[in-house]
């Protein structure tokens, strides 16, 4: 797996909640920094008080390797209680030059929701660039090892939408 083959993970869940209780779960911002093991908190920018295509929002990550950082991330995709898809800009050049263009994206996110029998599945995919992020960076440092670099983040992203995945099913099922 090379960085340049745009690698995604994806994972997903049955939730015994319908449709519009997930939808409301997934479309809060704020909800995975309580679940996910890198985001730390979110906060929507620019007066935006919830999703609209076009719409941004500040996140603040902490990873043992990388340290702190923030982007900013751009509501891409909003299909009402179906999907939620925004992309995650380098705002501040944390990782080379600053940028906002959603189009050089460090990465896309995204929640799929569709019913099933009384409840509902919720599938989340990553996809990784193709812009730059510490990704880049451990590759240009280390190329001989690109696959493996790229191969422990996707196990890493894959093991954080895990939990949050987890931790969202159990807030709409009523365990939380």
């Amino acid at each position: 797996m090379r960085f340049a083959d745009g690698p995604s993970v994806h994972c997903e869940v049955h939730v015994e909640a319908g449709v519009p209780r997930v939808w409301g779960l997934v479309t809060d911002i704020r909800l995975p920094a309580l679940l996910s093991p890198e985001l730390q908190r979110v906060a929507w920018l620019d007066g935006a008080d919830g999703p609209l295509v076009g719409a941004c929002f500040e996140g603040y990550n902490s990873h043992q390797q990388l340290g702190e950082w923030r982007t900013v991330s751009h509501v891409v995709e909003l299909d009402e209680q179906r999907v939620f898809a925004w992309v995650v800009t380098d705002a501040d050049g944390r990782y080379g030059e600053p940028t906002s263009d959603p189009a050089n994206s460090m990465a896309s996110w995204c929640y799929e929701l569709e019913a099933e029998g009384d409840g509902t599945r919720l599938r989340q995919s990553a996809l990784m660039g193709p812009g730059r992020s510490g990704v880049t960076l451990a590759v240009e440092r280390w190329p001989d090892r690109e696959e493996e670099i790229v191969t422990f983040r996707m196990k890493e992203l894959r093991a954080g939408m895990k939990a949050t995945l987890r931790g969202i099913k159990a807030l709409a099922e009523g365990r939380s």
